[in-house]
């Protein structure tokens, strides 16, 4: 397929699209990637162009004209796009780069879209040769390649699989994502009229094909949780609920390479002592309620007033001093351990994702050839790997580190 453009930036317009657009100004001198910046508004895209100071070239397109996103898709390698919830909006994109072989990248975390993106687009995508690649922001690249990376240096030390793998929070500031807020509330609106989606949420194996196979009952910590590996008080992670989804989608379509009965999941490590204990009973305690009162009247009327709205989001200076350290501890069948350090020098649901979503277009465009990597609905950990891993070391600030 003949291309004009290594990627192209959709929802360029939108608070996380700037972001985007500012650090591949910040990143590639002009011409050094060929790319152009996509939203609905013309006057609103030549402001953004102003703003960066580059002769980066526009294209309309709008979520809802599958013509003007077919013209868009057809004229770039891959598609980068920031216009969720993407339940909403996001499904005559994935429809059209299906169709059209172009590669594709997004920041859902909504795992009941993915799946039905999955049963509706993959046999397209496998036939067309596009790539399709979603959570590709703070969820789930972190947790997916952080696993993958653990993975990696225990068939180093061991020659054997972490058949165990617990991930932890340690530290993280940063504000909630807005685009994060209103998926996660639709998708809870979702599953209170749908009682197979509400089994398939609580399901780890959601994405995986019908055929996988695996059985291995995982932990899911829901209150207050004394865990020996991390020595601490911990309490669920709200993220858990897509990146545990995608662990497992990667081991499936790695081939099992993490085992047949591999366990993975994921906390919030608070702390030892009472203090510790009580708040992470509060945490889990809010995440049990939450779902139901977003729902329900005057409850989710109030909720949504409160939070943070899509097109809004932090200050650049409350980006610049977010950051997060993530730790994986993983245990072979013979009970040999590893433990593995991620970390993010932005706060994760702005600078950090911006960095990592520009990063995973660009290793699609650059890295990765169709003769390598065939079509289809893959994670960053199956279709990138290491070649990922190294452009987010070295261009996105993200650190990947064996500890012992």
């Amino acid at each position: 397929m003949s291309t004009q453009y290594d990627i192209v930036i959709f929802g360029a317009t939108s608070f996380v699209g700037q972001i985007l657009c500012q650090y591949m100004v910040a990143q590639y001198p002009e011409g050094e990637i060929v790319w152009a910046a996509a939203g609905r508004s013309q006057s609103k895209l030549n402001s953004v162009v102003k703003s960066l100071k580059q002769n980066i070239p526009t294209i309309i397109a709008d979520s809802d004209d599958e013509m003007l996103l077919r013209y868009m898709a057809e004229q770039s390698k891959v598609i980068i796009s920031t216009v969720g919830p993407y339940a909403l909006y996001g499904s005559s994109l994935v429809k059209v780069c299906a169709e059209s072989g172009t590669d594709y990248v997004d920041l859902t975390g909504e795992p009941q879209w993915i799946r039905k993106m999955i049963n509706l687009h993959e046999a397209t995508a496998k036939a067309s040769g596009a790539r399709i690649v979603h959570c590709c922001g703070f969820d789930s690249i972190p947790l997916d390649l952080g696993n993958f990376y653990l993975q990696q240096q225990a068939q180093k030390v061991y020659c054997a699989p972490c058949t165990t793998v617990k991930m932890a929070v340690y530290q993280m500031k940063g504000a909630g994502s807005g685009g994060t807020f209103a998926s996660g509330i639709n998708m809870f609106k979702e599953a209170s009229t749908d009682a197979e989606l509400t089994k398939g949420l609580k399901d780890p194996y959601f994405l995986c094909s019908k055929e996988h196979g695996f059985s291995a009952v995982q932990r899911d910590v829901q209150t207050a949780v004394y865990d020996e590996d991390f020595d601490a008080w911990v309490a669920p992670f709200v993220m858990a609920v897509i990146n545990t989804k995608i662990v497992h989608r990667s081991n499936e379509l790695n081939g099992k390479a993490f085992g047949e009965n591999f366990k993975y999941d994921e906390v919030i490590r608070i702390g030892k002592g009472f203090g510790s204990h009580i708040t992470a009973s509060a945490i889990g305690l809010g995440m049990r309620i939450f779902p139901l009162a977003i729902t329900l009247p005057p409850s989710g009327y109030l909720i949504e007033k409160i939070l943070t709205k899509p097109g809004e989001g932090p200050s650049v200076k409350q980006q610049n001093s977010g950051f997060f350290d993530l730790r994986f501890i993983g245990k072979t069948d013979a009970g040999q351990r590893l433990t593995v350090k991620v970390t993010g020098d932005k706060d994760p649901g702005y600078g950090s994702t911006a960095k990592m979503l520009v990063q995973a277009g660009l290793c699609l465009a650059q890295d990765i050839s169709k003769a390598e990597k065939a079509g289809g609905f893959w994670t960053t950990a199956t279709v990138m790997g290491e070649p990922l891993i190294k452009r987010l070391t070295e261009r996105a600030g993200l650190t990947f580190t064996l500890l012992d």
